[in-house]
């Protein structure tokens, strides 16, 4: 079948809630992808992230075959041998005491804010359901109705209401912001400490500094969302340590499993995580040995090849040509590591214009609300790799 045909399908069978690029990938391997015609691209966008260590690390798909060959799921009704691995391996390199995992990025973070409520009822005592939780304008936590009530994209909210209530946003780094919103009954602020869906905002230096220290200040939980940030994308194993502080919760997905399976998990501080019980919260799927030796293999694979320093070296290489190319059509470039975002001025016409251009010349994109591309690679990725992906964006911003 041809690209044409597959689109069609789609088109007619699947519900349209993506407006995806018109390529039609069959195989992936490290940071390229071939689509159906056999026709090559650099992946530049990792899946949101999932693909840090490139398609199909061969680690890793030898794990998940191992481990299929033996056991793939339990539930959490019986114990198996891969989640108490995981639990201690994640735990020690992140430096908390426990892990409670999931499936996807929005369980996680739903995970994170029904332990948030818990510690503030029962730790704080915070009169019953009265507690709340403070967000940040433009973030993107996921799409249950729950996380749904913090956001502010119109197009994410509309036609989904009524809202639970217990949540509020502010605008995002501005430390003063979160300062005000605070009262009695906060239990938890959460913050991306990077907006990738936004746009890739980059709040200013010492902003996660100053969150710190007004949580600690009024016994309110700081949570990080680090799902598309984390594992190595921002240039550390996490966002926040470019600011070396600690936040009490932290949620983590995509790469965790790299590009295998949906595999997330929150990790904090047993005085939240330990408030938990048996039948408080929980799934079906979430812990299961699969998905844990593909996290384990996964983990291990980031820590190892050194991702964190690789995404520093070739983000810095990456960012520093694009600004140093000075196009008239872009008004800022931002990021951290290889998450990157090119803003277009508004005379430069719409984004997708442009990564619609680079599939052209064999580079994968993302365009973000409207005027933002998005570049996030692999961070396997090599400087000559990044040189054919550098030349293709300059002549499409440049011609």
């Amino acid at each position: 079948m041809h690209s044409e045909e597959f689109i069609r399908l789609e088109d007619q069978y699947n519900a349209h809630n993506y407006a995806p690029l018109d390529v039609v990938l069959t195989r992936g391997e490290g940071v390229w992808v071939w689509d159906v015609e056999g026709r090559r691209y650099l992946d530049c966008l990792s899946a949101y992230s999932a693909l840090n260590q490139g398609h199909r690390h061969p680690r890793i798909v030898a794990a998940l075959i191992a481990q299929a060959q033996r056991l793939t799921l339990t539930s959490r009704a019986f114990r198996n041998d891969q989640l108490p691995l995981l639990a201690q391996e994640l735990c020690e390199l992140s430096g908390y005491d426990m892990m409670l995992p999931m499936n996807s990025g929005a369980e996680a973070v739903e995970t994170a804010l029904k332990a948030a409520r818990l510690w503030g009822y029962r730790v704080k005592h915070i009169p019953d359901d009265r507690a709340e939780i403070i967000a940040c304008e433009h973030n993107f936590h996921g799409r249950t109705i729950a996380i749904l009530t913090f956001s502010t994209e119109p197009l994410y909210r509309n036609g989904f209401g009524p809202y639970p209530p217990g949540f509020k946003a502010i605008p995002y780094g501005d430390a003063q912001a979160l300062e005000r919103a605070i009262t009695p009954n906060t239990a938890a602020f959460l913050v991306e400490p990077i907006q990738g869906e936004a746009g890739v905002i980059v709040p200013p230096e010492g902003y996660l500094r100053a969150v710190r220290e007004i949580c600690d200040r009024h016994n309110v939980l700081l949570i990080a969302d680090e799902i598309q940030s984390g594992l190595g994308r921002a240039g550390k194993l996490f966002a926040y340590e470019w600011e070396d502080i600690k936040p009490d919760l932290v949620t983590i997905g995509k790469a965790l499993s790299g590009g295998m399976m949906p595999v997330s998990a929150v990790v904090g501080q047993r005085e939240v995580l330990g408030l938990f019980q048996p039948g408080t919260h929980g799934s079906t799927f979430g812990g299961n040995p699969l998905a844990c030796a593909v996290a384990r293999e996964a983990l291990k694979v980031i820590v190892e090849e050194d991702l964190p320093q690789r995404a520093q070296d070739m983000g810095h290489y990456f960012k520093t040509r694009l600004e140093h190319a000075h196009s008239s059509r872009v008004k800022e470039i931002r990021g951290k590591g290889l998450l990157i975002g090119v803003e277009l001025k508004p005379s430069a016409g719409p984004a997708r214009r442009y990564v619609e251009q680079l599939r052209q010349r064999g580079v994968l994109a993302k365009d973000t609300h409207d005027t933002v591309i998005r570049f996030a690679p692999p961070l396997i990725i090599q400087r000559q790799e990044v040189d054919f992906a550098l030349e293709q964006i300059l002549t499409v911003l440049q011609s």
